[in-house]
């Protein structure tokens, strides 16, 4: 079965700005970032069920290779990508948005 993906603006600037600051750092460190982040969208569109519940509906994804977590909403035939942030950030900066 296939899913809507959807990723909201504020996991997009995550995104963007974990690129940016990794580019920063080595030059190409920020493109493997983004693969990898791709790389688990994809593992989510596959199976979202395949990943932990944390707060109410929001499941999350941790990246191995990057501390950051993808948290998402599955429901029905769509994925929202909440947010994408770093594993040492307060969590209830995405947990009002749900």
């Amino acid at each position: 079965m296939s899913y809507n993906l959807i990723i909201r603006p504020e996991a997009e600037l995550d995104i963007q700005d974990a690129f940016e600051w990794y580019e920063s750092q080595s030059s190409g460190l920020g493109s493997e970032f983004v693969r990898a982040v791709d790389a688990f969208l994809s593992g989510i569109g596959r199976n979202p069920l395949a990943y932990q519940v944390i707060k109410k509906q929001a499941r999350r994804a941790l990246i191995r290779r990057f501390p950051y977590t993808i948290i998402f909403v599955f429901e029905q035939d769509t994925i929202s990508i909440i947010a994408c942030f770093h594993s040492k950030r307060d969590p209830k900066q995405w947990q009002d948005t749900i």
